[in-house]
């Protein structure tokens, strides 16, 4: 069951880089979030996705969003991922696709002809209600971010 704009976004709890187990409620009440799945730390597209989130986060904070990526890597790789590009947003290890089948960004992916399960990239705006106020799927990183930025000036500040 995908989720919907106007729904309640799916609670979940996964380990975080700050060390701690994190929950979508924890943030929700008093900031939006913005909950962006990436494939893969250290890949092209995901280093540029994530340094446009860097470049942009004070003015997500400006706006009261907090920035969330998940991915399937591990901690320790997200660990390395943050050292190098100084990210300053916590990432979440979604190891075994729970979160990511919540949100239906676990897909069925092809790449060269083999098939394989992945991630789709995809943004979601969450409001401080916990409502789902924004999708944005199968994502092109080039804008993207300002784009997500836009939307919540436009919409939530």
């Amino acid at each position: 069951m995908a989720v919907e704009i106007g729904t309640k976004a799916p609670d979940f709890e996964l380990p975080a880089s700050n060390g701690e187990m994190v929950k979508l409620s924890d943030f929700l009440g008093d900031r939006h979030v913005v909950l962006y799945f990436y494939p893969k730390d250290m890949t092209p597209g995901c280093t540029t996705e994530a340094c446009d989130f860097r470049d942009k986060h004070e003015s997500f904070a400006e706006l009261n969003a907090v920035i969330l990526g998940v991915s399937p890597d591990p901690m320790n790789r997200h660990d390395k991922f943050i050292e190098k590009y100084d990210l300053p947003f916590l990432l979440l290890a979604d190891e075994e696709n729970k979160v990511a089948e919540a949100y239906d960004v676990w897909k069925l992916k092809k790449n060269f002809g083999k098939e394989y399960m992945g991630i789709e990239r995809s943004t979601f705006v969450i409001a401080k209600d916990g409502q789902l106020v924004k999708e944005w799927r199968k994502v092109k990183v080039k804008g993207h971010v300002d784009e997500a930025l836009q939307f919540i000036k436009d919409n939530l500040a």
